[in-house]
């Protein structure tokens, strides 16, 4: 006999957060969470079993093999409007961002709840809210002085970037248990926004962060399945483009397909996440400062040209990393950094991509004109399936960088972007421009990770003394030091900061390298707050 379990929201459920907030989405991601939040725990503990375990190189896995090897299978032909994702601009879902983006001339625009959303309840809910309006063309902004945003006649296709399956949105909670993040944004976007985008011609598509193995692919492939079931919409209208960003999904990225599909869009390179996941599994080979790995270095050319290989063998986009430089007004400065986006771009569609992501609405017509220059008149280039491309484990994990010495201005950097990412991430900001360029939760995890890895292991500095945590520490000090004389810290923002000093010495001075930053953050300063009875009757677990 099934047991009462009483739902609970923690935070505020009033003014507009009650269109986002009804009985029935509850109902809604409560049922997603019954039927597949155990198997979530499970992958979530076959995670870090896998970690915690390997005594061997990572490889290809031969359990799999009979897929891999399987030239008949296909993923479903891509759906009209993400068949032509040359340029793809991302961002977090708040309103004035919103409305750039879908101004921005982009092919795609995601909506990213994951890596440059801070998840306080308020950007959780408003970002929910900001997608309906903008379906319902109701999305404007006024900024404080008084300049008015608003979207123009057409706009690009929609994705959504849930967060991990790692993390909890603890403000919702079944039994006292936090129901999954992942299926908490998924199911309000599809429930309030997935017949909208049907009745716009277009439809729910998804981009799925941190997947570690295609076991995680197929819970999302029978989450959609379930979901789509439950609000009668038709099978294969969900689509979804996996980030390939760890190197154990590398390993599986036909497996992945696979699994997915009849609801797959692609996969897409996670640059400075496939970084992070390759200090956490192999944290005795050492890595230079995060701008020294770039693209070309070998491990990266063989993931990347696997990528497009694997894709286009099964019929699927691939899609190109980030650029993530904020446009300059200096005119040199800005003209430089361009140059440097076009050569990158001109990389992804020399490798066959058929599209790939900026940061910036600024950026767009630069990734647009390369694109554009390369496929002409076609909408992608997945006829080319690059066979001549034969990737090795060896080759995936060739990281050859020789003796690694850091610099202190590399030291210094990284102990300035962490503290200052996590400090803006704690007061609610995903997306912070520093030093030139956007960074999100992904280049706070690579900066802090590489921190982890020179303290760990000793790597010595270019000046002749090795990395060690008190040196760290005497950086992050006097990075504050810097703060406080430039008057830059007001009360709360010492508050902040103080809270990312924290978070981060502990972080730094584990064992092993913690799994991720935002998950301790979140359940720290985040997940908190007086629980109270949602606005339906408990449920029959």
């Amino acid at each position: 006999m099934r047991t009462q379990e009483e739902i609970t929201i923690t935070g505020s459920a009033e003014g507009r957060y009650t269109e986002i907030l009804t009985p029935e989405a509850i109902d809604f991601v409560v049922a997603l969470d019954r039927e597949f939040g155990a198997r979530r725990v499970q992958l979530l503990d076959r995670r870090r079993r896998r970690r915690a375990t390997r005594t061997t190189e990572l490889d290809f896995l031969p359990s799999t093999k009979v897929i891999r090897d399987d030239e008949s299978w296909q993923v479903a032909p891509p759906v009209p409007d993400l068949t032509d994702r040359r340029v793809e601009i991302t961002g977090p879902p708040e309103r004035k961002m919103t409305v750039n983006a879908l101004n921005s001339g982009a092919k795609v625009w995601m909506a990213d709840f994951e890596d440059a959303t801070a998840p306080t309840w308020d950007n959780i809910i408003t970002g929910q809210l900001n997608l309906k309006d903008a379906l319902d063309g109701k999305i404007d902004f006024t900024a404080s002085d008084g300049k008015e945003y608003r979207v123009g006649e057409t706009l690009p296709t929609i994705m959504v970037r849930p967060r991990g399956w790692h993390l909890p949105e603890c403000h919702v909670r079944i039994g006292g248990r936090a129901v999954s993040a992942s299926l908490f944004d998924f199911g309000m976007y599809l429930f309030h926004c997935g017949q909208k985008q049907l009745d716009r011609g277009s439809g729910p598509y998804f981009y799925l962060p941190k997947l570690e193995s295609h076991l995680e692919a197929r819970l999302w492939n029978d989450v959609f399945v379930f979901a789509q079931e439950r609000l009668g919409i038709a099978r294969g209208t969900i689509r979804a483009t996996v980030l390939i960003e760890t190197i154990t999904a590398a390993f599986e990225m036909e497996e992945i397909l696979y699994e997915l599909r009849e609801h797959s869009a692609g996969l897409n390179a996670g640059r400075w996440d496939y970084l992070f996941s390759m200090i956490k599994n192999r944290p005795d080979v050492v890595l230079p400062d995060r701008a020294q790995v770039t693209m070309t270095a070998p491990f990266m050319r063989a993931y990347t040209e696997l990528l497009v290989r694997t894709c286009h063998r099964r019929g699927a986009h691939a899609i190109g990393g980030m650029a993530a430089v904020v446009p300059s007004r200096d005119p040199v400065a800005a003209k430089r950094a361009l140059n440097q986006v076009r050569q990158d771009k001109r990389r992804e569609v020399g490798d066959g991509f058929d599209g790939s992501w900026v940061a910036h609405p600024g950026l767009v017509e630069t990734c647009k004109e390369v694109f554009d220059q390369w496929l002409g008149h076609e909408p992608n280039q997945i006829v080319r399936r690059r066979d001549d491309v034969q990737v090795t484990a060896e080759q995936l994990l060739d990281v050859r960088f020789g003796s690694v010495a850091v610099s202190e201005v590399a030291l210094r950097t990284s102990v300035s972007v962490a503290l200052r990412y996590v400090a803006a991430w704690l007061g609610g900001r995903g997306a912070v421009a520093l030093n030139g360029l956007m960074e999100d939760a992904a280049t706070a995890e690579i900066c802090r990770a590489q921190l982890w890895q020179w303290i760990a292991q000793g790597t010595p500095t270019d000046y002749g003394v090795p990395v060690t945590a008190g040196l760290v520490m005497r950086f992050l000090r006097e990075e504050l030091d810097v703060l406080s004389e430039t008057g830059a810290l007001d009360e709360e923002s010492a508050r902040l900061f103080g809270q990312a000093r924290t978070l981060l010495t502990v972080l730094l001075s584990e064992r092993t390298c913690p799994e991720f930053l935002t998950l301790p953050a979140y359940l720290r300063h985040m997940g908190g707050g007086v629980a109270t009875p949602a606005t339906q009757p408990a449920i029959a677990a």
